[in-house]
């Protein structure tokens, strides 16, 4: 057991250390052959924080327990919402300006929408996998579009030219790239074998092992990206990394497994995790766009605390 638990938190170090060496050589890779600022910021850098969901997910599947990557794709999108994004405004209150931000706010909404319909059967099969992959295909050209066409300065879009200013060269950035995948390949597969032996321990399922420690462990990356973005003053870059991991979240790290292997999973899924994932993103509209007019307040981050907070409880408490 004690070994188990050394390897998850080796996993877990390597799957952090290796997701910010592969956001930072996609994103000095993609410079260096051409590609805008804003296309990867909106697209490269949002799917690679997603990368160590993608890869727990991916080993995952490949060891026949793709429940898990479900849950880790919904615990994921909970703990963004409740621990990265509460947490970062209890540090430091936010103020939101971006209109970029809002449309993306509601193309996560149609995502998670989405993702919904393609589990109301309790089953993911690759049909399924396939649909949601083409709708991140769709969805990325939509944003991409969208914020090209957008004649007016948008403080989102400036945060990230600003961010990615500075470009490795090619060596650089394609060793940075490659040790970054190894390590989250690495990680991810001794993350999966601990998390395995770790809940047979315990009487966990694969669905509350997903949820709970590894959707935790997955997030560290974007609490670490959206702590520092708020530290720097960039508020929309951060609450941009937390909206783009979610919607990834939902279609890649829930497609990509269910493509390698289907799976039928707990009817809990809908009807206790999916509504507390769901009830949070409406939280985080409401309190952003309806009654803040824009800005987080610490007592929202501490009130997004404790949600998260109750939610680990229950499901430690009832989960199986």
């Amino acid at each position: 057991m004690l070994l188990a638990i050394v390897g998850l938190i080796t996993g877990l170090v390597l799957l952090v250390y290796g997701a910010d060496r592969f956001v930072i050589g996609a994103g000095s890779t993609a410079r260096n052959l051409g590609v805008s600022p804003l296309i990867i910021g909106l697209t490269i850098v949002g799917f690679a924080t997603s990368a160590p969901e993608i890869l727990v997910g991916s080993v995952a599947a490949w060891q026949g327990r793709t429940e898990m990557a479900i849950g880790n794709a919904i615990g994921s999108n909970i703990t963004n919402i409740a621990l990265v994004l509460g947490a970062t405004v209890a540090i430091m209150p936010v103020t939101v300006n971006s209109r970029a931000l809002r449309r993306e706010y509601y193309f996560m909404l149609a995502v998670i929408v989405i993702a919904l319909l393609a589990l109301l059967d309790l089953h993911l099969s690759r049909i399924d996998a396939g649909l949601l992959l083409l709708v991140m295909i769709g969805i990325t050209w939509l944003i991409i579009v969208a914020s090209r066409r957008s004649r007016q300065p948008d403080l989102l879009i400036s945060e990230i030219q600003k961010e990615l200013a500075t470009t490795l060269n090619v060596k650089q950035s394609a060793w940075l790239l490659a040790l970054g995948i190894i390590l989250l390949v690495s990680g991810a597969e001794v993350l999966v074998r601990s998390a395995v032996v770790i809940a047979k321990h315990f009487g966990l399922s694969d669905l509350v092992i997903g949820l709970t420690i590894i959707a935790i462990g997955t997030s560290l990356p974007e609490l670490a990206a959206s702590i520092m973005s708020v530290i720097k003053k960039e508020a929309e870059l951060a609450i941009g990394n937390i909206i783009g991991s979610n919607m990834y979240n939902m279609l890649a790290v829930l497609g990509i497994p269910a493509l390698i292997q289907p799976t039928a999973f707990e009817q809990a899924v809908l009807l206790r995790d999916y509504p507390v994932m769901l009830a949070l993103t409406l939280l985080m509209g409401a309190m952003v766009f309806i009654f803040g007019a824009g800005r987080f307040t610490r007592l929202e981050g501490l009130f997004l605390l404790g949600c998260f907070g109750a939610y680990q409880y229950f499901i430690f408490s009832h989960g199986s």
